[in-house]
């Protein structure tokens, strides 16, 4: 029992004499698998934690800094998979408009489509902002308004069809 107080009280002096030690290193493998200083050295500071949080479960001290460059490793993935499930869901890139005459037209447009969707009922501009500006699936929709999923598809049919109408009659 005296061993086991000694080893884990001498453990952030062992962590922190390993970080002296391979921070540097360790940040420089990251920013090679991530691309950036900050998140680098993000990684590395998580993986350092995570180590000390494990001192005492760690079966041989004497292989931290294997476990330090796999946490590291372990963590870089993590980041690269984040990235490429957000970069799936980023908006496409909107050219700019070439002329006064184009952005003029599309504010003209976009101030038509806000006011009609204005005169519709509550209901059916609830559905519609959840379906195309939330872009929510219609079990979600119904979960969230408390109707049924018929009802969230024959709103929002019924809500096409008026707003379709009303920028008719407006033209």
């Amino acid at each position: 029992m005296d061993i086991e107080m000694v080893s884990s009280a001498r453990a952030p002096a062992d962590v922190e004499e390993l970080y002296r030690e391979h921070a540097v290193g360790l940040i420089r493998l990251a920013m090679l698998m991530v691309g950036d200083g900050p998140t680098a050295e993000d990684v590395v500071q998580d993986a350092f934690l995570g180590l000390h949080d494990r001192w005492r479960s760690l079966r041989d001290p004497a292989a931290a800094l294997t476990y330090l460059r796999s946490a590291v490793l372990n963590r870089c993935r993590s980041v690269l998979r984040r990235r490429a499930v957000a970069s799936r869901f980023r908006q496409p890139y909107q050219p700019p408009a070439w002329s006064a005459e184009d952005c003029a037209i599309d504010g003209q447009e976009r101030s038509a489509v806000l006011t009609a969707i204005a005169r519709l009922p509550r209901r059916q501009r609830e559905v519609l902002a959840l379906r195309f500006y939330c872009d929510l699936p219609e079990e979600e929709i119904a979960r969230t308004l408390r109707i049924s999923r018929g009802t969230v598809s024959s709103t929002t049919s019924r809500a096409l069809a008026a707003l379709a109408k009303l920028l008719e009659d407006a033209t």
